[in-house]
């Protein structure tokens, strides 16, 4: 259940990512693009930060580096058709917050939970993506093999927290972490594989509702 200001502030975001994706895709308009896409991730700091929540001052610490990260790399991918370093750049910032996210989801970790079903899937999944990838890497190979293993492993944790954390919670940050590993296997699969017509739209929905369900999940914890 929603509280008051959740709902309010979930409004407010939805119109922000309408927005978003309004102006990166009709052309007229993509000059606001550098406006509304940052817009995304400072809502949810500054949500972050009014909210009261049960998260000790080691995780909002995490939890807020998280986001600043997520917040960098959005903005160093906005330039990605200027220098391939903004692309380089945008995978470090975002593996950063991913290693923030495995540190904050790890702090609920349940100790009791087996995960080898959950493992083989993953790692499943990670090998079929870098099938597609592998051919058109290039220099990338190595970077992006360490990308794929964190944020595997920050979808292991997620799924950790079950039973140790609040259900809402676990549910919610587990599905954000689904969409959030949906939302990078799109965006390297349009990069490095094949591009498809609606791969902006796809990105970052997927990726605006992961970060939404974290940070929302996070603040119902217990």
């Amino acid at each position: 259940m929603l509280t008051k200001s959740e709902k309010t502030f979930s409004i407010i975001f939805v119109i922000i990512l309408l927005a978003e994706l309004i102006c990166d895709n009709i052309e007229s308009l993509n000059s606001w693009h550098y406006l509304t896409k940052p817009l995304i991730l400072i809502s949810l700091i500054i949500f972050f930060l009014n909210q009261q929540n049960n998260l000790n001052t080691k995780s909002k610490t995490l939890t807020l580096a998280a986001l600043l990260f997520s917040l960098l790399g959005d903005i160093l991918l906005m330039f990605t058709t200027q220098s391939s370093n903004f692309f380089i750049g945008g995978l470090l910032t975002f593996l950063m917050a991913h290693i923030m996210y495995i540190l904050v989801f790890l702090k609920k970790k349940n100790t009791r939970r087996n995960t080898p079903f959950v493992m083989l899937s993953l790692l499943v999944y990670g090998i079929g993506i870098f099938y597609f990838l592998k051919d058109g890497l290039g220099g990338l190979l190595a970077p992006v093999i360490v990308y794929m293993m964190v944020i595997l492993t920050m979808v292991i944790t997620a799924f950790l927290r079950n039973e140790s954390a609040s259900k809402m919670s676990y549910n919610l940050v587990f599905l954000g972490a689904i969409f959030f590993i949906t939302s990078d296997s799109l965006l390297a699969l349009n990069k490095f594989y094949k591009p498809f017509e609606t791969a902006g739209i796809l990105i970052m929905l997927t990726y605006a509702i992961a970060q939404y369900l974290i940070v929302l999940g996070l603040k119902k914890q217990q």
